[in-house]
């Protein structure tokens, strides 16, 4: 649900803070900076990544080890391009946004409103508010971007039904240069056994890593979509993916009957 505030300022509230993720700042930003502080620094700056968005107990850890590889250009980058699943709305195409902010417990992240204008212009890519209005996928994403970098915009759109051409095409359209980072949002397999789940994420992985992105479905990753568009620009520029960590539900908080796959991997 939009807000407006006094001055007319369109705002996308945090829709699950307190649920996937703490909703008090202090606890929040506490809580966010040891993840990032327990990653892995190291390594080439990533101009794109694939990260989780379950609740930060389940995935977060997973989630800061690309999150902390950003250190290095944390002042460079000025616009990241956020783009997940659908998980509330059934619609066909891309959603953007007519937010002037998106809020989070640690504050407002402002909206790109050039990128959207852009977007505007590609077919099959259009404003869609209910879309944002409950979607988790996009906000867990920012309380790391927020801590990780320093002042940014952000370009966020919900992938619907849509091809990989189309994700491939708004990627291209956005694709910027080092003040440009893209941030794709997935889980992999949903509710397999551990060893099942293992074997299926493994294989997942593997495509990722490969490009392969043709080969990869609904049942492989939520993301599958924007994951398809990444990779296939990817492939066209020349990109590397380096897997940064591979685990599930079941190696984090949760039992080893039903679990969820968390991936997260940097391009560069």
């Amino acid at each position: 649900m939009m807000k407006n505030d006094s001055n007319d300022v369109r705002v996308r509230p945090a829709a699950v803070a307190g649920m996937f993720y703490p909703g008090d700042p202090a606890v929040l930003r506490q809580q966010v900076s040891r993840m990032l502080a327990a990653a892995d620094d190291q390594g080439e700056p990533p101009k794109a990544l694939i990260a989780p968005h379950a609740g930060y107990v389940y995935s977060g850890q997973a989630a800061a080890e690309v999150y902390a590889r950003l250190g290095k250009r944390r002042s460079a980058i000025r616009r990241v391009v956020l783009l997940g699943p659908a998980h509330r709305v059934a619609f066909r195409g891309i959603a953007g946004t007519t937010a002037d902010y998106f809020e989070t417990p640690l504050g407002r992240v402002p909206v790109d409103r050039e990128a959207m204008d852009a977007a505007w212009k590609i077919d099959g890519v259009f404003p869609a508010d209910e879309a944002h209005a409950a979607e988790h996928s996009l906000e867990v994403q920012l309380p790391f971007l927020q801590l990780a970098l320093d002042e940014f915009t952000v370009a966020p759109f919900v992938v619907g039904d849509a091809p990989a051409e189309l994700t491939a095409r708004l990627l291209e359209a956005l694709w910027g240069g080092d003040e440009t980072l893209i941030v794709i949002s997935s889980d992999l397999s949903h509710y397999l056994d551990y060893d099942a789940a293992r074997e299926r994420d493994e294989q997942t992985a593997r495509n990722i890593e490969s490009l392969h992105g043709e080969r990869i479905g609904p049942h492989d990753a939520c993301g599958f979509a924007p994951i398809r568009g990444l990779l296939a620009v990817a492939r066209r520029k020349g990109l590397a993916v380096e897997r940064v960590a591979l685990v599930n539900s079941g190696d984090t908080a949760g039992d080893k009957q039903r679990v969820v796959g968390y991936g997260a991997y940097v391009l560069h």
